[in-house]
């Protein structure tokens, strides 16, 4: 299924300072980065544009939610750092402003062929307000010439780094945008079947839209986690419902239990389509992480095309991946909410301002 927006491919971008909306949230404990699984991401985008002749690459993000404050310990000045050493022999700086003069003249000075990391989007309120002249002041600030929106995690929401800057510059996808989009919607769009699309996590109101979405598409829905703990209902013959659960000292329900389990893996070992979207319980404490373990190493041991969403689930598979890296995925998305609404049949606002394929 070809990607219906322009990418970085479609366009010219040689000579041209190219602003490039990253995310680089990253989990951070005492200054330093837990997990740069987003940085790496963002690589293929920023070498291709380097490859071929762009002048500057300057890019934006946020971390955290200092609230339209300035809070240091959501300093973007530890990515510049990683960036730096994953992207040995290139240039990388980092600027302590998002707009205004100190950032014009980080962006002058900064080498050809240099990238620059600007400060927290977030340390101003402007950003999640869509400002119109927040979104003209970094343009400005910049001098770009050309807008690549490669942070799949936040293109849900219409924020001015998403959806006003989109709308003054040219606005072009990046390969991870371009990536996650098109694997996302092909198993919606064009899946093959046997599709079986695994369910779990805490809240059933975000869930339920995407229960509805594949329905009609999915030949099996498996609900697993707090969701199918605290009761839900199939309405559907198509929807299995987690029949057995592994207890605390409480009788709190904080796993899915063996008999689920095995389902889960003969479901995903006859797939040829497998999208799972929430942890099966409590994986934090490794007692109730069982089953989503089991169901992770069975998804990377299938021949199936294999779609891993939702922050938590997608964060708990990387830390499997860090003890083995053994284990391959068709997709582990690096956007939670993002990748939810798209599997929901929603529309994601920092993809719809795209320029047209």
């Amino acid at each position: 299924m070809g990607f219906r927006k322009k990418t970085v491919e479609n366009v010219d971008v040689a000579g041209k300072v190219v602003l490039v909306r990253v995310d680089y949230n990253v989990p951070m404990k005492d200054g330093n980065i837990v997990e740069d699984m987003r940085i790496r991401a963002s690589l293929p985008t920023l070498e291709y544009l380097l490859e071929q002749g762009a002048k500057k690459v300057v890019l934006i993000s946020h971390m955290g939610r200092p609230e339209g404050q300035v809070k240091p310990e959501f300093s973007l000045s530890p990515i510049a750092k990683r960036l730096g050493d994953l992207m040995l022999g290139k240039v990388v700086r980092f600027c302590p402003e998002t707009i205004g003069d100190e950032a014009r003249r980080a962006v002058e000075d900064l080498p050809e062929g240099g990238v620059l990391l600007l400060e927290n989007l977030r340390f101003s309120a402007a950003e999640e307000d869509n400002s119109e002249e927040f979104a003209k002041a970094i343009v400005e600030a910049t001098g770009a010439d050309l807008f690549v929106q490669d942070g799949f995690a936040v293109i849900h929401r219409a924020h001015a780094s998403t959806d006003a800057v989109a709308k003054i510059l040219p606005a072009v996808a990046g390969f991870l945008v371009e990536n996650e989009v098109t694997k996302l919607e092909g198993a919606i769009k064009e899946p093959e079947h046997p599709l079986v699309v695994i369910i779990g996590g805490a809240k059933v109101e975000d869930k339920t839209p995407m229960i509805e979405q594949f329905l009609p598409i999915a030949d099996e829905i498996i609900v697993g986690g707090k969701i199918a703990a605290d009761g839900y209902e199939a309405t559907d013959p198509k929807i299995y419902v987690a029949e057995d659960f592994a207890e605390d000292e409480t009788g709190a329900k904080l796993d899915v239990g063996p008999n689920t389990g095995m389902h889960i893996v003969n479901s995903v070992l006859h797939a040829k389509t497998v999208v799972w979207n929430g942890t099966l319980g409590k994986t934090e404490d490794e007692r109730f992480a069982k089953v989503s373990t089991t169901v992770a190493l069975a998804m990377a041991e299938s021949k199936a095309t294999t779609i891993i969403g939702g922050g938590d689930t997608a964060g708990f598979v990387e830390g499997l991946k860090r003890e083995d890296d053994s284990l391959e995925y068709s997709l582990i998305s690096t956007g939670g909410g993002a990748s939810l609404e798209l599997l929901s049949g929603k529309k994601l606002p920092g993809l719809e301002v795209l320029q047209d394929a």
